[in-house]
């Protein structure tokens, strides 16, 4: 079986910046031990499979290592595929998913995804999560997705984290984050347990990091940056129970897999 196939850069101020992802259009869903093998082929952060269900879109994420229930990058490129390849008449698509129905829009040069927002949890223990991070962080919340708060963008970008020290504590990924030199907050992620030893620029932790900091800035609208060695930009916006992320998209591959 040949399928259709696109790289794209999501969230990316140039090429070979923001974060890569596979989309691949299905007909209908594939066996998930081989969408699992196409993305473990694939190397990636995120490849994304989508199926037409009549107007709208199903989508499932799947890393090197395992199917994730929630990927911004990947369906803001999966947005682009439909938007600019798939249906380039449309302004706009909505994937379903498990995480309930995700929208991307046309927003001028970038755009833009409708997420669920997210509220951190209870304050958790600072001890063994310092150690896997290497710097003790001012605060610590834990949930699917940790987050460690630091004083300044100087300290997340010198972070230097003992991945196994990470998957040791059982935790699918940490978001490391602080206040911006010149945006207003930055952060970066950790997922070695999904494969991802650190995440370009993910989408899904600013579900939790856009109504983090709304309540911290007192704003609703925000510029973010990820400052991973790639590094990503998003344009952030708290809508009530909803995240809008804002960000440009750059094609760098478009072929066939064979199955």
């Amino acid at each position: 079986m040949n399928f259709s196939i696109w790289q794209v850069d999501a969230f990316a101020p140039r090429r070979f910046g923001g974060n890569p992802a596979a989309v691949v259009p299905l007909e209908r869903w594939l066996p998930a031990d081989v969408m699992q093998a196409i993305a473990a082929e694939n190397n990636l952060p995120e490849t994304a499979f989508i199926v037409r269900e009549g107007p709208e879109f199903g989508i499932r994420w799947f890393t090197p290592g395992m199917e994730v229930p929630l990927c911004g990058h990947a369906t803001l490129a999966s947005g682009w595929v439909v938007l600019n390849r798939l249906e380039p008449v449309r302004e706009s698509v909505t994937f379903h998913s498990k995480s309930g129905p995700l929208i991307v829009k046309r927003d001028r040069d970038k755009l833009s995804l409708d997420l669920p927002a997210i509220a951190v949890q209870s304050t958790a223990d600072l001890a063994s999560m310092s150690r896997a991070l290497g710097r003790q962080p001012n605060e610590l919340f834990r949930g699917f997705q940790w987050l460690a708060v630091y004083p300044n963008e100087d300290e997340i970008r010198n972070l230097k984290p003992d991945y196994a020290g990470i998957v040791a504590l059982g935790v699918h990924g940490v978001i490391v984050t602080a206040p911006g030199n010149d945006c207003d907050f930055v952060s970066r992620f950790f997922a070695p347990e999904a494969g991802v030893p650190e995440d370009p620029v993910t989408g899904s932790a600013h579900s939790r990091l856009v109504p983090f900091w709304a309540q911290r800035l007192n704003k609703q609208k925000m510029f973010a940056r990820q400052v991973s060695p790639r590094g990503g930009e998003l344009w952030c916006e708290l809508r009530g129970d909803r995240v809008i992320l804002g960000g440009h998209v750059v094609l760098y591959l478009e072929g066939t897999i064979e199955v």
